[in-house]
């Protein structure tokens, strides 16, 4: 079910130009909490539903990527489970990828979306046609979203963006009749 901010006329017109949806990945994808053990190793907490939302929304032919300013092994397995090919890491400064990105699928800003939750996401979300922020983004992320979620990072933010996008491209209803048969 879309909040009311999401009905927002000018909300849906920018998500139905929609073609690709570029998401963060600590904070957003998950909790923004980081786990480390004793040996280095890292772990990270990703929310199923969000993962099954970028599965449904890739269905209907939106692409999507990560530009996260960490690198992460556990981030390249998750997203090659979710068949993301679009995954650059280490990026502090995102606009480089984000060039190289929509430069590769041959796309304009204003077909793209961006998920962020702290300031390194600001410059691609200033640049996008439509910027989202989670509900537990820092504020000033928050100022400059055209959208902000209900849920948080890492507790079906994602999701929400996703049934957000299949829903302003006419899509939402035929993926849920499908499971309903």
């Amino acid at each position: 079910m879309m909040t009311d901010t999401a009905k927002n006329p000018l909300i849906l017109e920018k998500a139905k130009k929609l073609k690709l949806l570029i998401l963060d990945v600590d904070g957003v994808l998950t909790d923004g909490k980081l786990f480390f053990d004793n040996q280095g190793n890292e772990y990270k907490s990703f929310h199923a539903q969000d993962g099954h939302g970028i599965k449904l929304l890739r269905q209907t032919g939106v692409e999507v990527a990560i530009i996260s300013g960490r690198k992460s092994i556990v981030v390249e397995l998750r997203m090659k489970s979710l068949g993301i090919n679009h995954v650059y890491q280490g990026y502090e400064d995102k606009r480089s990828a984000f060039a190289e990105l929509i430069n590769q699928l041959g796309l304009t800003p204003a077909q793209v979306a961006h998920v962020g939750d702290d300031l390194l996401d600001l410059p691609i979300m200033s640049r996008v046609g439509l910027s989202i922020a989670v509900n537990d983004a820092t504020s000033t992320v928050k100022q400059h979203a055209d959208w902000c979620t209900t849920r948080g990072g890492g507790q079906g933010a994602v999701r929400e963006v996703c049934d957000l996008i299949m829903q302003a491209q006419g899509h939402f209803d035929d993926i849920v009749n499908a499971y309903l048969k």
